[in-house]
């Protein structure tokens, strides 16, 4: 099986690692060091790996970072007092309230709580508002961000060609559509948006130059349902059954890899294509919001 076509997700994100830690450079040469607040409420497994990915990242490119991480029963208020905190602390140039929360705690309250101006996670309904609108100078959401910096330094034409994103959620559905219908360079796609009620998904599909899989179902995208020569982007992260696994499971994405990888033009393996840029997304928007900071006390 050939592997021409994989896009490597962990080279490109290098790429924008090496940018951005050029860019902490310059901040440090006046004084600055970007810092990252990451706010962890629980013990849920998978949070735990993902913010002590986020750790070793920052700490690599000379971001300083800080954890707090708060009892599963810490009530809803107590969170909402501690990002006030962070936001009031002009030392801290990003806050990351990493999700999932306890069911008792209201995410988009939380969400909505952070500084707009520290919202690297590009969640704040400000970011989000500017986005839609086409503006400048907001926070992109990483997965989107990374998403489209894949295609860009993939050299996969994005202007005038049909996307099909499978999914319609808050943090990757809907603002990949809102960036890659944007009247601007690296975007001018036609989007469709697909989803649960979305009639006949193998017609849209099979029509689609590029199709960015973010529904989570587990190897959901079949060979049928692609067009020979399209470029697969896969965001999904599922677990699936597997009696000869240690766990019981195993990790697959929305796409059927093996299926797929053959008649694809590109496709990012998965691990190794989505996950490492939203990362470097996190980062890069982090070292932005220092910019930012040092900009507006100029």
């Amino acid at each position: 099986m050939s592997l021409d076509n994989i896009i490597d997700g962990r080279a490109i994100a290098k790429e924008v690692h090496t940018e951005t830690e050029a860019r902490v450079c310059a901040l440090k040469a006046v004084g600055v060091k970007p810092s990252l607040i990451f706010i962890r409420v629980g013990e849920d497994p998978a949070s735990r790996v993902y913010v002590g990915m986020k750790e070793r990242s920052a700490m690599k490119l000379g971001i300083r970072s800080q954890t707090t991480v708060l009892p599963s029963d810490t009530p809803e208020s107590q969170l909402l007092d501690l990002i006030k905190q962070f936001n009031d602390d002009e030392g801290v140039n990003g806050i990351l309230v990493q999700a999932p929360l306890p069911p008792h705690i209201d995410e988009t309250k939380i969400f909505s709580m952070v500084s707009p101006a520290k919202d690297v996670d590009g969640f704040h309904p400000i970011n989000a508002g500017k986005l839609m609108l086409g503006e400048k100078g907001g926070f992109v959401p990483c997965t989107p961000a990374g998403v489209h910096e894949l295609l860009i330094r993939s050299g996969v034409a994005i202007a005038g060609s049909q996307v099909v994103i499978l999914g319609r959620g808050n943090i990757v559905g809907k603002p990949m559509a809102a960036i890659l219908c944007q009247k601007e360079s690296h975007a001018n796609a036609t989007v469709t948006i697909c989803h649960s009620r979305t009639r006949d998904v193998v017609f849209h599909c099979r029509s689609a130059d590029i199709i960015i899989a973010a529904m989570g179902a587990s190897e959901f995208l079949k060979e049928d349902m692609v067009r020979p020569g399209a470029t697969i982007i896969d965001v999904g992260v599922n677990r699936m059954e597997d009696p000869s696994q240690e766990k019981g499971y195993r990790l697959v994405g929305d796409v059927d890899f093996k299926a797929v990888q053959p008649i694809a033009g590109k496709i990012t393996p998965n691990p190794g294509g989505v996950g490492p840029m939203t990362i470097a997304m996190l980062m890069r928007n982090t070292v932005l919001a220092a910019e930012q900071q040092v900009a507006k006390h100029k």
